[in-house]
């Protein structure tokens, strides 16, 4: 069997839509379509089930997938092997958000150069992005913010996040003691937001959780990296929901404090996400390890 028409449907089968594994292939659409026609005669056996948005794998596609997948990811580990080893040396190909990363990710895994791993980290805000270059084969290992689409990638929750509504001290004192939820959140949406994105995603989040309700202001502060977020908050621009662990040292020192203290934090889960029948490989293995043991003190 041609072995591009079962890459490219292991690629549509990840991605769950023809247009989006054609892009991730460099394909068209069109192409691809053929080349998954092609494998479906050729099977005598429909693979994909065409829906209004993507396609849903037959039996029989799921279980050619499970099957397939992993040799195909194996074939590409050996043709790259050679690329990446130089003296010895294996490199760890992964991707997740900046400030994880660098606050929790990497120095969890630095212990592993000194024993022979090169670490090559791409640094992505979005979880579909990232999930995306892992079906693709441009990492080997995720942390993501969304638990993957099941079937050909393992996700292992890998640990939760607090999030913190926070501001300089200037700032503190909107909330009366007692203050019901609601009423809580209308004093607080006078105060200046600052955010990720105009979506509002963190300040959504919490207020969904704590208050029952969606945030109605817009933001003051616009700026794609939460530590750019965490300085600006502490700098006095207005409040911001923010993990515990990148604004604990600020909250120590007193240069933010914390508006809430609800019963039940929102929290949001990383994942460690790998392509089924990867973790075979023992750079991977290692590396996937060293990580779960250290987020049992994060």
């Amino acid at each position: 069997m041609d072995l591009t028409l079962l890459r490219t449907f292991v690629t549509v089968h990840r991605a769950g839509s023809f247009t989006r594994a054609a892009a991730l292939l460099g394909l068209s659409q069109p192409a691809v379509t053929g080349q998954i026609r092609t494998l479906e005669r050729r099977l005598g056996r429909p693979l994909f089930l065409r829906q209004a948005r993507g396609v849903t794998p037959t039996t029989i596609g799921d279980e050619l997938a499970r099957r397939a997948a992993p040799h195909l990811d194996a074939l590409v580990e050996i043709a790259e092997t050679g690329l990446d080893e130089q003296n010895g040396v294996r490199t760890l190909h992964a991707a997740g958000p900046p400030e994880f990363t660098s606050a929790r990710v990497l120095p969890a895994l630095t212990p592993l150069v000194a024993q022979g791993l090169a670490v090559r980290f791409s640094l992505l805000g979005n979880a579909e992005e990232i999930l995306d270059g892992l079906a693709a084969g441009h990492h080997e290992l995720a942390v993501a913010t969304a638990r993957p689409r099941a079937g050909l990638f393992t996700a292992t929750p890998l640990c939760d996040e607090e999030l913190v509504l926070v501001a300089a001290p200037r700032w503190a004192g909107p909330l009366a003691p007692g203050r019901p939820p609601r009423e809580g959140a209308a004093a607080l949406e006078r105060l200046p937001v600052v955010e990720v994105h105009e979506s509002l995603p963190f300040v959504t989040r919490y207020w969904a959780a704590v208050f029952e309700t969606k945030p109605s202001g817009t933001a003051a502060v616009i700026v794609p990296d939460l530590r750019a977020v965490l300085e600006s908050t502490v700098a006095g621009a207005g409040l911001a929901v923010l993990p515990r662990y990148l604004c604990e040292p600020d909250l120590a020192r007193g240069r933010l404090v914390a508006l809430l203290d609800p019963p039940v934090p929102p929290l949001r889960t990383y994942f460690l996400v790998v392509r089924t029948g990867t973790l075979a490989l023992p750079h991977l293995a290692r590396a996937h390890e060293r990580l779960l043991r250290a987020a049992e003190q994060w």
